[in-house]
């Protein structure tokens, strides 16, 4: 049996004896950066792989041969009867899911059997982050309460992934108006991932805003401020790089809303985050204009970012994120 999961932790704790089989850690971020419908592609990944070098700090290198083992170790799924994918609620782990099962769509499956185990709480967890929150006696109480994935499990999830891969965000707009529900976490993932996009209201997107808002209500070190977006967005499985990321541009565009004491210097993969976590974080008066929706980001910095497959860049007519309506539509900057 394999088993295929998110994040080092939970694997770890799987292979301390909760179940019995093979692991493999899926490391990817498909909720950063440039997202392919073929990530695989040399191509493809070393572009990708670029970018994480230089937004996240992860050594191109590193992640190059950390692709290449994981995806060598999938294509090997034949050696086993069963393979079992356990990924969570949130959006982080919803596109890790979309993108195995558009894969396994394509593949010849010759009898062996797909599994799915996807949760989105757990009794006595109030705030539920995901399998990493869980003991490894709590997962191995998991164990074979997976069901099996289907053809409708496999079609969906292959129209997802090319949803979320689409250059523009319509085809996830289009899914949002259907039946979803075979992956029952899916819909509410995706609809947060629009979320995600520039807002009409100020051009920020909710991770942005949220951060700006627990700036007004006091709280100012990047420790707490990740704690608090993550508890309040939890729903996106946003790790802590993902939010250096932010913080970083909203400090170093040309009109930044924050300042950051320090060297300027945000932690990288291998780096020890201790230093940077208590930093005094501060918002500065234009920061403030922007949290009470009175300014807006793109039209005073441009805008450099992807979001699955959208690269939005510049400032001229972009997607946006109409939260009155939950409409994602096309605005002029």
């Amino acid at each position: 049996m394999l088993h295929i999961v998110n994040g080092d932790s939970v694997g770890h704790k799987l292979k301390e004896g909760a179940v019995q089989g093979d692991i493999l850690v899926w490391r990817e971020i498909y909720t950063e950066g440039p997202v392919f419908l073929q990530p695989e592609l040399p191509d493809h990944l070393a572009f990708r792989g670029r970018y994480l070098e230089q937004a996240l700090g992860v050594p191109l290198q590193e992640w190059l041969s950390s692709s290449e083992a994981q995806e060598k170790q999938l294509a090997s799924f034949k050696q086993h009867e069963d393979v079992v994918l356990w990924f969570e609620h949130d959006l982080f782990d919803q596109t890790i899911l979309s993108c195995l099962l558009h894969w396994f769509a394509g593949q010849d499956l010759e009898g062996t059997r797909l599994h799915l185990l996807s949760i989105g709480q757990y009794p006595g967890i109030e705030v539920f982050r995901g399998l990493g929150d869980l003991s490894a006696e709590q997962l191995a109480g998991l164990a074979g309460t997976w069901r099996e994935i289907g053809e409708e499990e496999l079609l969906l999830g292959k129209r997802a992934w090319k949803a979320y891969t689409a250059t523009t965000p319509e085809k996830i707009a289009k899914l949002l108006h259907e039946d979803t529900s075979v992956l029952p976490f899916l819909h509410n993932a995706f609809r947060l991932h629009l979320n995600r996009y520039p807002s009409t209201a100020n051009g920020l997107g909710i991770v942005e805003q949220t951060t700006l808002e627990l700036l007004l209500e006091g709280v100012d070190r990047p420790l707490h401020l990740f704690q608090q977006t993550g508890d309040k967005l939890h729903e996106l499985g946003m790790g802590d790089l993902q939010y250096w990321s932010c913080l970083k541009r909203l400090s170093q565009a040309s009109h930044p809303l924050l300042t950051i004491e320090g060297d300027g210097l945000f932690p990288g993969l291998h780096d020890s985050p201790e230093s940077f976590l208590h930093r005094r974080v501060q918002l500065t008066g234009l920061g403030s204009q922007l949290a009470s929706r009175k300014a807006d980001w793109i039209h005073l910095n441009g805008i450099n970012q992807w979001y699955g497959g959208v690269h939005l860049e510049g400032n001229d007519s972009i997607w946006r994120w109409d939260a009155g309506n939950a409409a994602i539509i096309r605005k002029q900057a």
